[in-house]
């Protein structure tokens, strides 16, 4: 289930925006990605079309589970590239903009190798 790293990147602000405020419209989504109002109604009427998210009545924005899964995936990835950066010693604020570039196009196998991995050193760097 492959889509665009321009929608897995609406997918993934619409559920970070949502964890932060009661509903999401259009316009959070605008402003959050610094993006035009057109650009993003373009957008949200694509994602829309394939299933990816509803718009309610008060024009708020809902993830389907198809565009859950996908969020999540992203967002997933997204947290845990930034904070394997952040500990490796690289500056915040650029380990979370490398995130971001690199969290579309990481494999499923390669992030899964490097999750297990790091996951594995923490775990015996405790020991």
């Amino acid at each position: 289930m492959k889509i665009q790293e321009s929608a897995e990147m609406y997918l993934e602000t619409i559920l970070i925006l949502s964890q932060q405020k009661e509903k999401v419209h259009s316009i959070d989504v605008a402003t959050s990605l610094k993006f035009s109002k057109p650009s993003v109604s373009v957008a949200v009427k694509n994602l829309k079309e394939n299933g990816y998210l509803i718009m309610k009545e008060d024009d708020s924005l809902i993830l389907t589970d198809k565009g859950l899964e996908i969020a999540e995936k992203i967002y997933e990835r997204h947290q845990f590239l930034s904070d394997f950066f952040i500990l490796i010693g690289v500056d915040e604020e650029i380990a979370i903009q490398d995130a971001c570039k690199i969290e579309h196009d990481l494999s499923t196998e390669t992030f899964a190798a490097l999750k297990k991995h790091i996951l594995d050193f923490k775990k015996n760097s405790t020991k």
